[in-house]
């Protein structure tokens, strides 16, 4: 859901590069090039930034609509 702040294998330091991955990735350059030149040589940590999925929007969905169901229930009562 959220980035991790270290690579769960080896621990160095991977989460503040994920803004600037993206948002490169997004604009078309190639993942490989964009880890390079982030210095992320590593093949675990590649791995961490490769294989996130950004799924918290999805989730605060959910938590709001449970959180106004919660509110109207109170209301009842």
């Amino acid at each position: 859901m959220i980035i991790p702040v270290r690579c769960f294998s080896c621990g160095k330091l991977i989460g503040d590069k994920w803004e600037d991955f993206a948002r490169r990735v997004k604009n078309g350059e190639p993942a490989g090039k964009v880890l390079d030149d982030l210095g992320v040589t590593r093949y675990c940590c590649r791995r961490m930034l490769l294989s996130h999925v950004e799924i918290i929007d999805e989730v605060i969905k959910f938590y709001e609509v449970r959180k106004i169901e919660d509110e109207n229930e109170r209301k009842e009562e």
